[in-house]
């Protein structure tokens, strides 16, 4: 155990000095949420409220959506670094270099997305306070920071596995562009699940987002819960620990779904 987290320390550290020496995807993953946030802020400020839970404001309702969608993105890009380590041989000497347990490498992987993601979505949510759409009420905080680790857990487990699975980067790049849009626009990271049609609310409620904008929105609206409803589905409600749970589920399925593979490229 302690070779195990020497390594996983040693290659963390060397994640962690690549983001310092090209700061660039810290910046551009930063940009692009908060564009989201004052562009789709102020486009719909003017939105009727009816629809919104607890009746509150376009923004407020937007920032749950922009968190979560800064956390989703992060984590589906970490891949990235295992697959140019793969392209450019690194990985290969990792493999045949003494290491007392090869999984450190994906764990390294983990625990920098995590980290990096979780400071990131920390910056989005003083930017939504800063810009008057409010704070996560209560003491609503390490539920908000709970939700988005178990998403992004799951999102970066399913990037490293594609990592393995794929020829390079491009195949990765484009398998990313094709889940990116699709899974945040079929969420209610935009609009209510009230105004959608129903086929729509119904992808909507089973969309892994989902699970994760909702507890966030409920901690923004201080109606978080974690036994009451906090997720309105076609199916019926979801409470905070559901959602929790749903999201664990999914964590663990993507854990055991790229284990084969990673124990075959890891041998």
């Amino acid at each position: 155990m302690t070779h195990r987290l020497q390594e996983t320390a040693a290659l963390s550290r060397r994640l962690f000095l690549q983001l310092q020496r090209r700061p660039t995807s810290l910046v551009v993953g930063l940009l692009q949420p908060i564009l989201w946030l004052v562009l789709f802020g102020a486009l719909f400020s003017g939105m009727p409220t009816a629809g919104m839970p607890a009746g509150m404001g376009y923004g407020r309702f937007l920032a749950a959506g922009v968190i979560v969608f800064t956390a989703f993105g992060a984590a589906l890009n970490a891949g990235l670094p295992l697959m140019f380590d793969r392209e450019f041989g690194f990985l290969n000497r990792l493999l045949v270099a003494p290491l007392r347990s090869r999984s450190s490498i994906v764990l390294a992987t983990v625990l920098n997305i995590a980290s990096v993601t979780l400071v990131q979505c920390l910056v989005i949510v003083l930017l939504a306070g800063v810009m008057g759409y409010g704070w996560p009420q209560g003491f609503t905080l390490p539920v908000v920071l709970l939700t988005l680790l178990l998403l992004i857990t799951a999102m970066t487990t399913l990037s490293v596995g594609l990592a393995f699975a794929l020829p390079g980067h491009v195949e990765l790049l484009a398998v990313t562009l094709l889940l990116n849009l699709p899974l945040l626009f079929s969420s209610t990271a935009l609009a209510p699940m009230a105004t959608m049609p129903p086929w729509l609310a119904w992808i909507a409620g089973l969309n892994p987002l989902t699970f994760a904008i909702e507890p966030i929105r409920a901690a923004y609206a201080g109606t978080w819960s974690i036994a009451g409803p906090v997720l309105q589905a076609p199916y019926g409600s979801v409470s905070g620990f559901g959602c929790l749970f749903v999201l664990a589920l999914v964590s663990l399925a993507m854990l055991l779904l790229i284990r084969p593979l990673l124990r075959r490229k890891l041998a």
